[in-house]
């Protein structure tokens, strides 16, 4: 069998019910830590019950950003998968259906409130 590779894909969107305070620019921060690991671990589990599920092996939330001058967070992430792991290609297109299935239209995931348009999945 080949060789597995490690490809990644990103995903963004902004939590509209997050507002973005000094403490989540720090990185070191007890909120930013817990922020991150809670989205973390809500995104990780749609993708884990997605169809790249036998491919997937997690997300990294790279970045917190403040959005409409505080009033949300927008949270960028780094996703990886094994490329030999699943026989089908990767379609992000595809992925982004599922997630806005599994989110309600891109809207929600767990607590937090999702801008809808701000919703992309690049790959």
């Amino acid at each position: 069998p080949p060789l597995a590779r490690e490809e990644h894909f990103t995903v963004n969107f902004t939590v509209t019910n997050l507002l973005y305070t000094s403490a989540l620019r720090n990185p070191n921060s007890k909120k930013f830590i817990a922020t991150k690991k809670a989205l973390t671990y809500l995104l990780d589990l749609k993708l884990k019950n997605s169809s790249i599920s036998p491919a997937f092996t997690g997300c990294t939330v790279e970045a917190l950003r403040s959005v409409k001058s505080g009033e949300g967070t927008a949270m960028d992430a780094v996703c990886t998968y094994r490329t030999n792991a699943s026989p089908s290609e990767f379609d992000r297109v595809e992925l982004y259906r599922e997630l806005s299935k599994k989110t309600a239209g891109c809207t929600e995931l767990g607590p937090y409130s999702l801008d809808a348009t701000s919703f992309y999945v690049s790959g």
